[in-house]
């Protein structure tokens, strides 16, 4: 019972944390000017659908195209787990969700994005840091700039490497029969 309120009190924590900069970043954007967006709204959609969502600016360049799109699809896709582990963390429950149909299959396609996400991330981290891609060391790419990208990059690969070991661990109870945890080994878990 201590965990759960541990976790519940982390968790709004971290929510007001994020109101807090969420708040923060209306404010500077509503810093500017009004202008009439009314006219070409089907454009203006269309555009903003494939700038913000379809990430078109990220494809331009073919290869680290699709290392973005993994990044940016997979991790949508694992966000999904994630919903799991606060319903688990708020409920002292374990893989609540694991009675639902397809469970190990979707799993085993949350790791496969995981393990994309990271491989991707490990790649940009050496592109920008050891092959030292020129775009990344341009005047606008100041020491924060830079650092932001590197600290985003790493915590993207703790995250996955967090899911993992979760799944691992539960695989590795489970093969000794530890008695609370469900059947959930997957295809990645059970090749660590």
């Amino acid at each position: 019972m201590i965990v759960n309120v541990i976790f519940i009190v982390i968790l709004i924590a971290a929510i007001i944390l994020f109101s807090i900069n969420f708040s923060r970043i209306v404010k500077n954007i509503r810093l500017g000017k009004s202008v009439n967006l009314s006219d070409n709204r089907r454009q203006r959609f269309k555009k903003m659908f494939l700038v913000a969502i379809g990430q078109s600016k990220m494809v331009r360049r073919p290869i680290s195209g699709i290392f973005h799109i993994f990044i940016y699809v997979g991790f949508i896709i694992v966000n999904f787990e994630m919903l799991e582990i606060l319903i688990d963390g708020i409920t002292g429950s374990h893989r609540i969700l694991s009675h639902a149909p397809y469970y190990n299959i979707l799993i085993s396609i949350f790791e496969f994005f995981a393990f994309a996400v990271m491989s991707a991330c490990i790649i940009f981290l050496f592109r920008r840091n050891v092959v030292r891609v020129k775009r990344f060391h341009n005047p606008e790419m100041t020491n924060w700039p830079r650092l932001d990208g590197n600290l985003i990059l790493i915590t993207e690969i703790l995250l996955m490497t967090a899911l993992f070991s979760m799944n691992t661990s539960d695989t590795i109870l489970q093969l000794r029969g530890v008695g609370h945890y469900n059947e959930t080994g997957t295809f990645f878990s059970l090749s660590f």
